[in-house]
This record gives C-alpha cells, structure tokens and sequence, in this order.
C-alpha cells in the first residue's frame, strides 16, 4: 500500500477542516443503506511501514507498540517509528490461508507482570490447525515462561476461519473469539469449540459459573454459540458490556452483545447469502428462528469487519462515544456513533488509503490507531477533529 501523494493528503486534510467547521449533524444509522463518508480527522500519520500483513496492534503504556504479522512474527514499533527485530519465542504458528499470528494484548496486570497474551492459528495432526492463545512474559527481545492457556477442539484442516480476538472484563475473566474453521454446523455442537466465544480465567482455567460447566455434551469453556467468523471484540468502558462483531458469508455482518449460553444462530439464521449460489444456505431458514438471537446490527452488504475499539472519556473530541470498526473488504474505518447502547449513525473513515484495515485501537490520550493489512502494511495515528472547531 502506497501513502497518498501529499496533493491527496492536503485535500483530505482539507475537507477535514470544512468537516470539523461546518460541524455537521451525523446521519441516521443504516441497516445496508449508505453510510456518511467523510475524512472527519484533523490529520493521520505513518509511524510505520514496511509490516508482512500486521493483524493486531497493542498499545504499550510507556510508549510505542507491540505489532504482531501474520507470517508469525512479533515486533515492537518504537514510537518514533523504529522497528525492532522479530521477537523471539513466539509459538509456532500454522501461516497459511487466513491462518498464522493473530490478535496480541496486554494482561490487566501488564505493568507489573509484563505479560502479554497472543491468539494463534496452531498447527495440528497432518495439515489441521485451529485457534490457540498463548500467555507470556514480553522482553526487550524475546518472550519467556510461554504457556498456550487454549486450544480449540477438534483440529480440523482447512485454511479459512480462525477468528480472533481477545479481550478482558476486569473482573479476572480473558474472552477469546474465533470462527467455525469454515465447517458451519459445528458453530451449533456444543461438544466441539469451533463457532463459540469462549470464557476462562486469566490463567486459562475454566470459571465455574460458565453456563455450559456441568452440562453433559458440552464444553465449559462456552459463553457463546452460533457465531460465524468474530475478528472484533472489545469491552464497552462506560458499562463494561461486551461486544463481538463477525463476518457474515455475502452480506450479513453484524455485531452482538453475546451473553451467556446464548445461540446467535449460525448458519440457521442469517443475513447473508452463499458465495456461490447468491442464496442462503442449506441450513439457513431465514433471519430469525425460535431460541436464536437475532443480530445486535448488521449490514445487509458485509464491510468485511474487523477490529473494533471504544472510544470513551473524550468529551472534547466528536468522536466520543463512538465504536470504531475496521473494514476488510470496503477498505475503511467505520465509525458507529453511540447514545448509550444504540448505535445513531454511522460514518466512514480513511477511504482515501484504499486499504484493508485489519486493526484499531485507541490511545489514552485519545489518538485512534489502525492496522492496514497489505504486503506493505502501515501502523497509522489519526488525530480526532475537537467539538467547536
């Protein structure tokens, strides 16, 4: 991916002025409609370039970042930019397809106990693989006392699907999304770990008041079932809800509030249509169904969703109370605008860049950072227009 030329970079910083001085009303949200697209920032800036298909970002508290690439390495991002050599003692990861080093994050307890947690694509028996996270301990330049703390069950082959994100509710509890390994019926067997978000302790055991704990033909890991490919999740600061956004097949991404031991229908209910057939599948019955959640919000043409982050506590900023999603195929960031829990409107970001965006994540200070997945992919800090500009 190439930086705009500075002509299109000062036109985009252009219309950003216009934008933050005409103050603008956002548009109502759209369920498959057309979204606002604007520019809506007071300028962006590469800090680094030159990353192998980067997938996760962190935000190192002291300053820089921990990247992860999807060919299995890890590297820290300075944060004037230096780069630093892979990191070693990464687990071996399964780099192929939509497979290898996912999503990285840094433990609640990070500044203490310097550990990090990192979502994997593991290789298995012969050519299978399925989502793994590992825990460890991050040094200048390797990792050590390295524990994969879960594995989902059964390996399966095949390249697509594996999730994944991690995120953390403050309550001693790490949450871990991936996909159904492209297999859609087994996102509804609650003996097998493929479709579900899963819930476990800090150190990977299992808390005991999972819903499925006890259940017979059911993994205790569960909290959540019937979910298709989830690559966002994130814990909303102002009530600490969880949420998930996932890849529909064509068309049908959407966002959930999962809850415990709840169905979110995969591949029986569902807005999106088969690949190949342009109709729904054979197991989708329509969009809703008896004992099966309907989505949060979703698009009837899918943005290919990603990462996704909060944007809170900000109160001088017009992005404050938003969710910021990144999109894959539509080659943009989506930011959704939020009155509490409900989504007001929605606004397209970055479009400009023509590029995937894989990641996003928020500073302290309230600088927005994103990931974009290309050959050369660009770590990039947007700068949020102010309210009265």
């Amino acid at each position: 991916m190439m930086r705009p030329a500075a002509g299109t970079l000062a036109a985009i910083l252009a219309l950003a002025m216009c934008a933050c001085n005409a103050n603008p009303v956002d548009a109502p949200a759209t369920v498959g409609g057309k979204p606002t697209a604007a520019a809506a920032s007071t300028g962006d800036t590469v800090i680094a370039r030159g990353l192998d298909h980067p997938w996760s970002v962190a935000l190192l508290p002291q300053g820089g970042f921990i990247v992860t690439e999807r060919v299995g390495r890890l590297r820290r991002i300075a944060a004037d930019g230096t780069m630093s050599p892979p990191i070693a003692g990464v687990p071996v990861v399964w780099a192929q397809g939509q497979g290898g080093l996912l999503d990285v994050a840094l433990a609640p307890d990070f500044a203490s106990s310097q550990r990090i947690y990192l979502s994997f694509a593991e290789p298995g028996p012969g050519d299978s693989a399925g989502t793994a996270v590992a825990m460890a301990t991050l040094g200048d330049k390797a990792l050590r006392d390295v524990r994969v703390i879960y594995r989902q069950e059964p390996k399966l082959v095949g390249p697509n699907h594996f999730g994944s994100r991690i995120a953390f509710d403050g309550k001693g509890h790490v949450f871990i999304s991936q996909g159904e390994r492209f297999d859609r019926m087994r996102a509804q067997q609650l003996d097998m770990l493929q479709g579900k978000l899963v819930r476990l302790n800090l150190d990977g055991s299992i808390p005991p008041d999972n819903p499925f704990v006890g259940h017979a033909g059911a993994r205790p890991e569960i909290w959540s079932y019937g979910h298709r490919n989830m690559q966002g999740l994130a814990i909303d600061p102002r009530s600490g809800r969880l949420w998930e956004s996932e890849h529909g097949p064509r068309g049908g991404d959407e966002i959930n509030l999962p809850q415990p031991g709840r169905n979110y229908g995969w591949p029986i209910i569902s807005n999106g249509m088969d690949y190949s057939t342009n109709r729904p599948y054979a197991e989708t019955v329509g969009t809703q169904a008896p004992g099966m959640e309907p989505p949060y919000h979703v698009w009837k043409k899918s943005p290919g969703l990603s990462g996704m982050a909060f944007y809170t506590g900000h109160p001088g900023s017009r992005w404050n109370n938003s969710l910021f999603l990144g999109a894959l195929a539509d080659r943009n960031l989506i930011r959704l605008t939020l009155e509490g829990d409900r989504i007001v409107s929605e606004e397209r970001l970055l479009d400009d860049l023509g590029a995937r965006i894989r990641d996003v994540r928020v500073g302290a200070d309230g600088s927005v950072y994103v990931l974009t997945d290309e050959d050369d992919g660009h770590l990039i800090r947007l700068q949020p227009p102010m309210t009265g500009r």
